[in-house]
C-alpha cells in the first residue's frame, strides 16, 4: 500500500521541478536579453518551436475530448443546451469587459503627451492584413476542406465542427459505437502522454521567448508606455478577481482564488509563453479532474477559446482608445461604441495565440477607422507584454466559465472538486489523465465508462 502511495509523489515532485526550472529560465532570459540583446533575439526560434510543439497537440485533443463528451451521452439535446448557454454568458462577459475597458480608458485618457513618428507610420499596416475578413468569410471558414484536413491544418472551430459531428454520429450509432468510442479514449490518452513529454521542454521555450522580447524590446521603448501597460494589467486583474470572482462565488459558491491556485502551472506556462493556447490542453485535463463532465468540458472550453475573450476585448478597447488619442483623432463615445462592437465580432476564432490580438485590432482599425491604422506601430512593441495579461485573463474567464456552466448543468461533481481544492485528489501530472481516481468514489464518472475498465 505505501509503495503505490510513494509512486504518485515522486512523479509530482519531479512537474514540481520542471516549473521550478520554468521560473529559473525566465529569469535567465530576461538578464540575457538586457546583456545580450541581439543573442536574446537570436534565441527567438526556441520559444516559437515550442509554442508550435503545444498547439500541435490542440487539434487531436480537442477531437478526441469533445468526440468522448459528446458520443458519450445519450441525449443530444443536453449537448445543445451546454452549447447555448455557454455562448449566451460569453456574449454577455465579453460585453461587460468591453464596457470595463471603455470606463478605465476615459478615465485614464492613455496615449496623451505622446505623438507618432514618421518610422512608425505603414508599421501598422503590415498587420491588418492577417486579419482582415468579413463575417462570411469567417463563417465559411468553419467548414474544413476535407473531413480530416481539420485535424491538419490547426484549426479550432474546424476541429470543433468535426467533433460534435463524430460525437452526434457515434450517439445515433447507439452500443455499436462502444468500440470507436473505446478507441478514441486510448487515442485521447496516447496524446496526453505525448503531452506530457512535451512540456519537459517548457523551460528551453521560456528562456527563448523572453531573451527574444526583452532584447527586442529593451528599457526605453516601454518608459513612454507605461501609463497603457499599468493601466491594461490593473484592468484585467480587477477584472478577473473582483467580476469573474463575484460571478463564480454568487452563482457556483466557488472561491475563484482556490481555482486559480489550482491552475497556478498553467498561468505560469501562459506568462512564459504569452499564449492561452499553450495551456488549452493541460485545461480541458484538468476541468474534467475538478469534476466537471467530459460533455461541459468538451463543449465549453474549445467554443470559450473562440468566443470567450474577455482579456481580448479589454486590450482591443484601451489600445482603440489609446491610438486614437496619441493620434490627436480622439473618439466620441458613440464612435468608441460602433468600433468596438465590431471588434467584438472580428475577434471571434482569433484564438489566444500570441499576437493575435494585434492583428485583430489592426485588422479591425483597417475595416472600421483606416485613417488609426498607423497608429498600431505605436503599441507593437509593448504588445508581447500585454500579450501576456490578455491570454492570463482569457484563460481565467474561459476557467471560470467552465465551472460556471458545470454548475448551472448540474454537471459539476463538487465532492469530486472539494477533493482537489483540498489537495486528497491530486492531477496525475505524467499522463494528464484521471485513471479513475476521481471515480472511486463512485460519483466522478459522468458519462464515460472508465470505471468499468479500471
Amino acid at each position: 500500500m505505501a509503495s503505490n502511495d510513494a509512486a504518485p509523489t515522486a512523479r509530482r515532485d519531479r512537474t514540481h521541478y520542471l516549473y521550478i526550472a520554468v521560473i529559473v529560465a525566465v529569469v535567465a532570459g530576461i538578464v540575457v536579453g538586457f546583456v545580450a540583446p541581439d543573442v536574446g533575439k537570436a534565441l527567438k526560434p526556441l520559444g516559437t518551436g515550442f509554442v508550435n510543439l503545444i498547439k500541435m497537440m490542440i487539434s487531436p485533443i480537442i477531437f478526441c475530448t469533445i468526440v468522448l463528451g459528446v458520443g458519450s451521452v445519450r441525449k443530444a439535446a443536453k449537448v445543445g443546451r451546454v452549447g447555448g448557454l455557454a455562448l449566451v454568458y460569453f456574449m454577455i462577459m465579453s460585453v461587460v469587459a468591453l464596457v470595463i475597458g471603455l470606463v478605465v480608458g476615459n478615465v485614464l485618457h492613455p496615449g496623451e503627451g505622446l505623438h507618432i513618428t514618421q518610422e512608425l507610420r505603414g508599421s501598422g499596416a503590415a498587420q491588418a492584413g492577417e486579419e482582415s475578413q468579413s463575417t462570411t468569410e469567417f463563417l465559411i471558414g468553419i467548414i474544413p476542406k476535407t473531413l480530416v484536413s481539420a485535424l491538419t491544418e490547426g484549426e479550432v472551430l474546424q476541429t470543433l465542427l468535426v467533433a460534435l459531428l463524430a460525437g452526434f454520429a457515434l450517439q445515433g450509432m447507439g452500443s455499436k459505437g462502444e468500440p470507436i468510442l473505446r478507441g478514441i479514449e486510448h487515442i485521447q490518452r496516447l496524446v496526453f502522454k505525448i503531452l506530457a513529454m512535451v512540456m519537459w521542454v517548457a523551460p528551453i521555450g521560456a528562456f527563448g521567448a523572453i531573451a527574444a522580447v526583452v532584447g527586442a524590446t529593451g528599457v526605453d521603448a516601454l518608459k513612454g508606455l507605461a501609463v497603457i501597460m499599468l493601466g491594461f494589467y490593473t484592468t484585467c486583474v480587477l477584472f478577473i478577481f473582483v467580476v469573474l470572482g463575484a460571478v463564480l462565488w454568487l452563482f457556483a459558491r466557488v472561491n475563484i482564488f482556490s481555482l486559480l491556485r489550482y491552475l497556478g502551472r498553467e498561468f505560469l506556462l501562459i506568462l512564459s509563453t504569452s499564449s492561452s493556447e499553450a495551456a488549452l490542453p493541460r485545461l480541458i485535463a484538468k476541468m474534467e479532474h475538478l469534476g466537471v463532465s467530459k460533455p461541459v468540458v468538451g463543449i465549453t472550453v474549445p467554443t470559450g477559446y473562440s468566443f470567450n475573450l474577455d482579456g481580448t476585448m479589454i486590450y482591443l478597447t484601451m489600445s482603440s482608445l489609446f491610438i486614437a488619442t496619441a493620434m490627436g483623432d480622439p473618439l466620441s463615445i458613440g464612435e468608441q461604441v460602433g468600433l468596438l462592437l465590431f471588434m467584438m465580432i472580428a475577434s471571434k476564432g482569433a484564438a489566444g495565440v500570441s499576437g493575435a490580438g494585434l492583428a485583430t485590432l489592426a485588422g479591425g482599425l483597417q475595416s472600421h477607422r483606416p485613417e488609426l491604422l498607423d497608429g498600431v506601430g505605436l503599441i507593437v512593441g509593448i504588445d508581447r507584454f500585454m500579450s501576456e495579461a490578455r491570454a492570463l485573463t482569457n484563460f481565467a474567464g474561459n476557467a471560470v466559465a467552465t465551472v460556471l456552466i458545470g454548475s448551472w448543468t448540474k454537471e459539476l461533481d463538487r465532492d469530486q472538486m472539494r477533493q482537489v481544492f483540498t489537495g486528497n485528489a491530486p492531477f496525475n501530472e505524467q499522463t494528464f489523465v484521471d485513471d479513475g481516481v476521481s471515480d472511486s468514489s463512485g460519483e466522478g464518472g459522468t458519462t464515460d465508462k472508465t470505471p468499468e475498465k479500471v
